[in-house]
């Protein structure tokens, strides 16, 4: 049987990451995007990220550039705005697909786990969030429009 932990990706420095590092951890995982409506979201995130790290929760950033072409830069390009504009400390990964044929297996993996609901599975747009538990189990989906601060009921629960 799959895991979340099976998977591997790339973080944003290239470096080949295995999820299994993250095991025993509540994880919020995220699409992200550098141009979007939502990309204000990133303060929060951070803010969540910062206030729970200590208990074992942490952030993990999937930049994506299929929704209205908002996240084209480079690897450097998104890691400086990141830590420039929001100051970001929380994981970031390299830029990936969420849906289609070339969707990171790790987004099959989620969408396949908690769908969208009458909208069918796909992820529909940027800062898409993924709650997972200490298990790996995931746990909830939140739309992009679900604001990082109304997610704390939820992570304290699973933390």
């Amino acid at each position: 049987m799959t895991s979340l932990y099976d998977f591997t990706t790339r973080d944003i420095d290239g470096a080949e990451r295995a999820l299994g590092d993250f095991r025993g951890k509540v994880l919020l995982i995220v699409n992200t995007a550098s141009q979007c409506g939502f990309t204000y979201q990133y303060e929060g995130l951070e803010a969540l990220h910062r206030k729970y790290a200590e208990r074992g929760f942490e952030v993990l950033g999937f930049p994506c550039n299929q929704f209205g072409k908002q996240e084209p830069g480079d690897a450097e390009e998104i890691k400086s705005f990141c830590s420039l504009t929001y100051d970001v400390t929380f994981p970031m990964f390299a830029k990936i697909d969420v849906n289609g044929p070339d969707a990171h297996p790790l987004y099959d993996y989620l969408t396949r786990q908690k769908g969208g609901g009458l909208l069918g599975r796909g992820i529909k747009w940027n800062f898409t969030k993924f709650l997972i538990g200490r298990d790996g189990e995931v746990l909830a989906r939140f739309p992009p429009t679900t604001k990082p601060e109304a997610l704390e009921g939820a992570i304290e629960r699973a933390l």
